[in-house]
């Protein structure tokens, strides 16, 4: 608001914290509580100024809403590698593990390694990496997973996998989901 500092300004819906009796305590015109008397309000827009509707200046954020407490999404691919195993129970294993977790978009497998890729939510890179490093080991009892160990991690953002896509790298979208062979 113009010529309004943000601890003088009333609450929404409010009475201003001072200003008289020309004092507007609800919504004014264009959405902005007044804080100033009617008069005082007329004189600048005459003049031609335009007000804010907050008091926040621009690239400002209100607490609570900086960006490392919004959830993004992030794009994991997890590679794991170990002793040799029968490629009907690596199939079977990594099924069961995408039946388990629907958010699994592709896996694919051979004998002696898999890659699994997937979208998480998560506030940050740190966030994500962490439960893509969890993901295998909790699920090793109950999806049947070989006991293989993670090889590589790759979590990057969702602007970049789609920056890499336009340019011709990466799977394309296209790509089948589900388990497959290498």
């Amino acid at each position: 608001m113009s010529g309004v500092r943000p601890e003088t300004a009333a609450p929404r819906g409010g009475s201003a914290s001072r200003g008289g009796a020309g004092t507007r305590g609800a919504t004014g015109a264009r959405g902005a509580t007044g804080a100033r008397s009617g008069a005082a309000r007329g004189a600048n827009r005459a003049g031609g100024e335009e007000r804010a509707l907050t008091s926040v200046a621009a690239g400002d954020r209100f607490r609570g809403e900086e960006p490392e407490h919004i959830p993004r999404l992030w794009h994991v691919t997890l590679s794991v590698s170990g002793a040799r195993a029968p490629l009907t129970e690596v199939r079977r294993a990594l099924e069961q593990l995408a039946h388990d977790h629907p958010f699994l978009l592709t896996s694919r497998y051979a004998d002696d390694h898999a890659e699994i890729r997937y979208w998480e939510e998560a506030r940050d890179l740190h966030d994500a990496a962490a439960v893509a490093l969890r993901l295998w080991g909790e699920h090793r009892q109950t999806a049947g997973l070989p006991p293989w160990e993670i090889v590589g991690l790759e979590v990057i953002d969702r602007a970049t996998y789609h920056q890499r896509i336009a340019a011709g790298y990466g799977p394309a979208p296209a790509t089948p989901v589900g388990v497959h062979p290498f």
